[in-house]
């Protein structure tokens, strides 16, 4: 398969360690796939599906106590706790390799280890990064293939000499007690075991796409970020192109593929990524940015032909579904999905559910994975070796109050400090409370490979670097009345503050000043064909200057944790908008 013989040996080693029965070395090719498939059905790993209704679709059922990302389990291991940070869990390197090298031992007897290389980014793309996973899960390899270019393209671009990701996997017995995700960034190395769910196994996503690779952007010179990249073409034919953070489960899928209202004709949304962003500086000043995914890992609650038309129909076919609910007639059903529940199905632990049912059918967090390139709205410019200019970077989170629908950053740095408060109620998408408030900066809260003051000021730095820089925006489409109903719309009608953030970005769109940002006035926005009152929208757009002072408490207690290592120029922006508030 290959003459690489640093990937060769280290593939030797780790066989000696885990001791499977077999080593399976995976191509890429439609045989593999149909081999692989065919592998999972007969061992229980999938499900075959209603090949009537969707075609190449499969369902899986994860361990009930393996149904999310288990962050408290996930480990930087860096040669000292500093370089880490306080955000992140820290082991030293020699305790973790010796800790997981003893679950590993022995790992894979009886089981089949895939060698799996593929490549992040798009394949011809100089700023794409090839991982090879070993790992004994079909699960597992069937769903990289997915979401990445896998199999021969790899190995091709890696040559004999290449660099790569070195990443392993194996459920082992899926206790948590035994249950580690680390990550060596000075080894450029990932090691997982115990787990079955994809971000805890799905290597080359938030490991290495982000985890990892924020490292290596640090050492090279660019971003490695938790956004969606999308582009909006007017009724002109321009497109700009702009990439947003939000933590997951709070629109990031939706806003990637949204899909215009019929009362705004002519403009049409095409989507580069949802979930995973890298950002360089081009050779014109601008800040240029690849998806490194070649499929989605999306949220299935709450998808349905108005809030995500476009994802409905990009997992119609060649997808994998986990932890959703089994209809009779083998489809699958969610909560919030269209029309009414179902009479009976099975639900996502394999049970008996009905409408009388105490619990959800489908897990909160349950998932489908999909190919990008059968999203409608796919952009013609997703895989491009250059990647998309960016014209503007949003930042976002689930907010009930406090914070407005949308506001501009008077600068980079204030753009920055803007995304190192950012905050959300939390979801489903990891173990944990629900709905508690937590500060998430650029939402890479999870997933940042290093310290987060050191992340920050990089930052910083490469806002000093970029010649003509995009203009930074802060939305909130979760601003709910005292009746707890959402005051915005949402879904496609977030269309329009995005027009108004690219007229911020060309010059034009009337705006107030405020102590937070600029503001749009009532007028600013097209609110063609939108029937919203009057008093919603001034509640969407109020500054209460009482909440942002609590805010900014809560802001300080987040910057104290970081310490020394917290970068002096947000301190300062911190206090500037303290002395704006106060003047106010």
């Amino acid at each position: 398969m290959t003459n690489h013989q640093k990937l060769t040996a280290w593939v030797d080693e780790m066989v000696r360690l885990c001791k499977p029965d077999r080593v399976v070395w995976c191509d890429g090719s439609e045989d593999e796939k149909r081999r692989l498939t065919a592998d999972a059905l007969r061992s229980g790993d999938l499900e075959e599906l209603n090949q009537e209704k969707l075609p190449g679709c499969y369902l899986h059922h994860s361990a009930l106590n393996d149904v999310a990302r288990t962050e408290h389990l996930t480990y930087i291991c860096t040669p000292t706790k500093d370089e880490t940070g306080p955000t992140n869990n820290w082991m030293e390197p020699g305790e973790a390799y010796r800790t997981l090298g003893g679950l590993f031992d022995g790992s894979m007897k009886g089981r089949t280890m895939y060698v799996v290389p593929f490549v992040m980014g798009p394949a011809r793309s100089p700023f794409s990064k090839v991982v090879v996973e070993l790992t004994d899960s079909l699960y597992v390899a069937l769903n990289i293939r997915i979401i990445s270019r896998m199999g021969k393209v790899a190995l091709d671009m890696l040559g004999e000499t290449g660099e790569f990701t070195k990443a392993l996997h194996s459920k082992g017995d899926l206790d948590m007690a035994r249950r580690f995700i680390c990550h060596f960034p000075q080894d450029n190395t990932i090691w997982s075991i115990g787990s079955g769910y994809g971000g805890n196994a799905l290597l080359g996503k938030k490991c290495m796409a982000l985890r990892i690779a924020s490292c290596l952007g640090r050492q090279e010179g660019w971003l490695a970020e938790h956004m969606l990249i999308v582009g909006i073409e007017n009724p002109k034919g321009e497109t700009s192109y702009v990439a947003a953070a939000f933590p997951s489960a709070c629109g990031k899928t939706n806003l990637a593929m949204l899909v215009p209202p019929a009362s705004l004709p002519g403009y049409k949304i095409w989507t580069v990524g949802d979930d995973i962003a890298w950002l360089r500086i081009g050779p014109d000043g601008r800040l240029w940015a690849i998806n490194p995914e070649a499929g989605f890992f999306g949220v299935a609650p709450g998808t349905n032909k108005k809030s995500n038309p476009n994802a409905l129909a990009t997992v119609q076919k060649n997808s994998i579904y986990t932890n959703v609910a089994l209809l009779p007639d083998k489809t699958v059903w969610w909560e919030g999905m269209d029309g009414a529940p179902p009479e009976k199905c099975l639900d996502w632990k394999n049970e008996p559910w009905t409408p009388a049912s105490k619990e959800k059918a489908a897990h909160p967090n349950s998932r489908f994975t999909a190919p990008a390139s059968q999203c409608p709205s796919i952009s013609p410019e997703w895989e491009n070796p250059a990647g998309v200019p960016i014209t503007a970077i949003i930042f976002g989170g689930r907010r009930s109050q406090t914070i407005p629908l949308v506001f501009e950053s008077f600068n980079w740095q204030h753009g920055v400090f803007v995304g190192a408060t950012m905050s959300s109620e939390t979801t489903a998408a990891a173990i944990g409370a629900v709905g508690v408030v937590r500060r998430d900066p650029m939402a890479m809260l999870p997933f940042c490979g290093y310290n987060m003051g050191d992340y920050l000021s990089h930052w910083i730095g490469m806002g000093d670097k970029i010649k003509h820089p995009p203009k930074i925006f802060n939305v909130n489409w979760f601003r709910t009345g005292p009746d707890g109903k959402f005051l915005w719309p949402g879904f496609g009608d977030n269309l329009r503050v995005l027009l108004w953030i690219l007229d911020r970005c060309e010059g034009r769109g009337p705006a107030v000043k405020t102590p937070i940002g600029l503001i749009p006035t009532p007028d600013a926005l097209n609110l063609t064909g939108l029937n919203i009152d009057p008093e919603a929208l001034r509640t969407l757009l109020h500054v209460d200057r009482a909440a942002w002072q609590a805010e900014l408490d809560d802001q300080k207690t987040f910057f104290n944790k970081l310490g020394d290592r917290m970068s002096p120029v947000l301190t300062n922006e911190h206090a500037a908008l303290s002395q704006r508030l106060r003047n106010a």
